[in-house]
């Protein structure tokens, strides 16, 4: 039996040598990122909508944004219906807390959740580098684009995305390219002062993710986050 899942890509955020893509979600938030895990799908059985996981937020200082605050605002009852998926329901919710280090060896906080369904994967995630979002556009893909999202800077840019998959018999994993993950990093603040959230999504099969459900999301998301601040 073979176990499919597939997995963003993530990059490095501005003050590293450039985008590098290994497993995990696409983004220019915070330094290299290693594999993550990936938690097993719900059956269609389950007709309850998952709730957030335990989390670690007792790894991050109280200044920081917690993985429950993040997870809680991405797990929105409404949120299948703004990917455009209105028939499905949340399998999997969870948050994890840690640290990031940069090339200089400078330690930055990473909380992040996710959110999966059977068709998308989202991800939310929070930097706190100091890299303001016009300066990190500079390191994501060629296509990205600069946006405004409810009046704060905004760069809209794609990952590929790595299927990772799993023979449960034999106890072996293999990796090949998969899909496309669309990323939205948005600054914090009107002012762009280098904190900053990001909302990644991807599906579970080739087809490209839906740019206006991405954008629906942060327009509902950000303003329920912690840290977030109108203007």
């Amino acid at each position: 039996m073979v176990d499919d899942s597939v997995e963003p890509e993530r990059g490095m955020r501005a003050g590293a040598q450039a985008v590098a893509a290994v497993v995990v979600v696409g983004g220019v938030v915070g330094g290299m990122w290693g594999l993550g895990g990936v938690l097993p799908k719900a059956t269609s059985r389950d007709s309850a909508p998952a709730t957030c996981s335990a989390s670690t937020d007792n790894a991050l200082p109280a200044k920081y944004v917690s993985p429950t605050a993040l997870c809680t605002a991405l797990n929105r009852t409404d949120l299948p219906a703004l990917l455009g998926t209105p028939d499905e329901h949340a399998e999997t919710a969870s948050g994890s807390a840690g640290w990031m280090t940069l090339a200089g060896g400078t330690k930055i906080a990473s909380p992040e959740a996710d959110v999966d369904l059977t068709t998308y994967s989202v991800r939310l995630s929070a930097s706190y580098d100091d890299v303001p979002v016009a300066q990190a556009a500079r390191y994501v893909d060629s296509s990205s684009e600069v946006k405004m999202v409810l009046g704060h800077p905004a760069v809209l840019y794609s990952d590929q995305t790595i299927a990772i998959s799993f023979n449960l018999g034999g106890g072996k994993a293999s990796t090949g390219p998969g899909g496309i993950a669309r990323s939205l990093l948005v600054s914090t603040t009107a002012k762009d002062g280098g904190d900053s959230f990001e909302i990644s999504i991807w599906r579970q099969d080739d087809v490209p993710p839906d740019d206006e459900a991405l954008f629906r999301i942060a327009e509902e998301v950000l303003p329920t986050i912690p840290g977030w601040t109108a203007g």
